[in-house]
């Protein structure tokens, strides 16, 4: 069921405050394009993975050395493509995306690890929080 234009304008209005009270929460949500684009690039790798392994087969059964060399390195490279598409959709759906720069030209550097139980490092976070402190 569609959204009435009330609603559409209302949600419209939403998601901009939204964006200038929290970007950095606001860019989080919107990373689900590129969740998109990591799983069908993820798709696309498995399915190259199963042609190359066709194109080796085809190469052994004819006596086609060449054949199944292409099957072998498409092979490799789709179970390659495979592999870092996964561990960008694992970090993209995981961590939170970082909205301003870093580093010594950017303003803040890395913060030192903070050492101590699990207990500890967690009540940090949450004063630092509740404080109003960039996180």
């Amino acid at each position: 069921m569609p959204l009435s234009d009330e609603e559409a304008r209302l949600l419209q209005q939403l998601e901009q405050s939204l964006a200038a009270e929290d970007p950095e929460f606001a860019s989080t949500l919107r990373g689900s394009r590129l969740v998109a684009r990591t799983r069908r690039v993820a798709v696309l790798s498995a399915l190259g993975f199963l042609a190359g392994i066709g194109l080796l087969l085809a190469g052994v059964m004819v006596p086609q050395t060449i054949l199944g060399v292409i099957g072998f390195v498409a092979m490799l490279g789709s179970a390659y493509l495979f592999v870092t598409s996964y561990r960008r959709g694992l970090a993209v759906g995981s961590a939170p995306s970082s909205a301003g720069p870093k580093g010594p030209r950017g303003g803040k550097g890395r913060k030192p690890k903070s050492s101590g139980s699990f207990t500890d490092r967690m009540e940090q976070r949450w004063n630092r929080r509740r404080d109003g402190d960039e996180y």
